[in-house]
């Protein structure tokens, strides 16, 4: 196979992050990117299962103009290590850890599956957080496999032994960027192959995602009937965001999602017109002009 050697795609409004630096947790090296003046007030942002922390390189630079913004690749994906194994909570931890390193309570922002991780860490620890901003994190509806938890587990660890060797090559950065699109129809090719060139790595053999198949395999046993009664505990105000479009990942039914966020005892809600799961890619500008006026509350 020819390698790509495919220059970096360009994509308007995107900008290279300022910094560049490595944060340590629980022996893990995570990758951190940065935009804005060092001495501002920081905002942390984390992005959603398969994604990384250039997806914000559209949306950070617009909130870089006030803000220290700070985002992270998670374990497993980006730039980050992988781990011999994931569990949702050494992911909230590790946000928590990045949290503290500042030394002073940040603004937390999440994505997706990054959302409620961010809800998480924010209900965890507090005195970390002055302020909450979920886009679109708000967990999966009902799941339908009502296998016992011994039953799922034994088909994770099937899974899980034969994932990374099994990780697929494609020939190309477009082969890679095709498959993408079939997770989220609505971003654009141009965009697709952006994110895909920061998300993957060329070499003799073909491209492949820097993300750890192993993730596939999930963080059970776990139910998503436990969503809403933790969100009780989240102390500090929150905005939560969804876009107005149905997408592949969401949002969630209407019943679903209004008995969830119920449970939020200071929250402030926004739907974006025009915009999918990834309201902060589709409308980056709209989704900063809200984040800003709730964070300058």
């Amino acid at each position: 196979m020819v390698r790509d050697v495919s220059v970096e795609p360009k994509y308007l409004g995107t900008v290279p992050p300022e910094r560049r630096w490595n944060f340590l947790s629980f022996g893990l090296r995570l990758n951190i990117l940065e935009w804005g003046d060092p001495q501002a007030e920081p905002l942390v942002m984390t992005h959603g299962m398969w994604d990384h922390a250039r997806s914000f390189a559209g949306f950070a630079p617009l909130l870089a103009e006030q803000f220290r913004v700070v985002a992270l690749d998670a374990r497993g994906h980006g730039d980050s290590e992988w781990a011999d194994n994931y569990s949702w909570f050494v992911d909230v931890m590790d946000l928590v850890g990045l949290m503290r390193s500042f030394g002073k309570p940040v603004f937390l922002l999440g994505h997706s599956k990054g959302g409620g991780q961010a809800t998480d860490a924010a209900r965890l620890a507090p005195e970390c957080v002055k302020r909450l901003i979920n886009i679109d994190g708000f967990g999966p509806p009902e799941m339908d496999d009502l296998r016992s938890p011994p039953l799922i587990m034994a088909d994770v660890l099937d899974r899980r032994r034969k994932m990374r060797s099994s990780w697929r090559r494609y020939a190309n950065l477009d082969e890679l960027a095709e498959r993408r699109n079939a997770q989220n129809p609505r971003l654009t090719s141009e965009w697709l192959r952006y994110f895909s060139f920061h998300g993957a790595t060329c070499n003799e053999e073909g491209w492949t995602w820097k993300s750890d198949p192993n993730m596939a395999v999930g963080y059970g046993p776990w139910r998503p009937d436990w969503i809403g009664p933790s969100y009780a505990f989240v102390s500090m105000p929150m905005l939560a965001i969804i876009g107005s479009e149905e997408d592949t990942w969401g949002p969630l039914p209407p019943a679903i999602l209004e008995e969830r966020l119920s449970r939020i005892p200071n929250l402030i809600r926004y739907t974006v017109p025009g915009a999918g799961h990834f309201v902060h890619i589709e409308q980056p500008h709209a989704t900063a002009d809200v984040v800003m006026d709730f964070l300058r509350q």
